[in-house]
């Protein structure tokens, strides 16, 4: 079993656990391709099952990241990433994951948009 990600526009519409021959011949009556994803790849980089340890086989690190509904794919480069969480947060085209302006404090924060700062809790 593998994941899919149905993909209209650009945009993820569904992802689905299918047998590669199910997607190949299923017709859900709605236009769009269906594109292959990887559970457990994050910022380019395949991870064990359920865990934060890198897999020793990086050739399963599909598309820089998981799919998801609302995840734009991108066919030039080949890659998933999720919508943009803020407007000065900026896209890593090495990662494909967005990030701040300003790094990440270690202390649990948030982000304040409005004066484009983290916020300690």
């Amino acid at each position: 079993m593998a994941h899919f990600a149905k993909v209209r526009d650009g945009k993820v519409l569904l992802v689905l656990v299918a047998e590669q021959d199910f997607v190949d011949t299923y017709d859900d009556g709605v236009p769009g391709e269906w594109i292959q994803t990887s559970y457990n790849t994050r910022g380019g980089v395949h991870y064990e099952p359920n865990s934060n340890t890198p897999s020793d086989d990086q050739s399963k690190a599909l598309r820089k990241n998981m799919a998801g509904v609302g995840f734009t794919y991108d066919a030039n480069v080949d890659v998933f990433y999720s919508p943009k969480p803020y407007d000065s947060w900026i896209l890593n085209t090495t990662s494909y994951i967005w990030e701040a302006p300003i790094a990440t404090p270690s202390e649990p924060s948030w982000w304040d948009e409005e004066n484009n700062q983290w916020v300690l809790m």
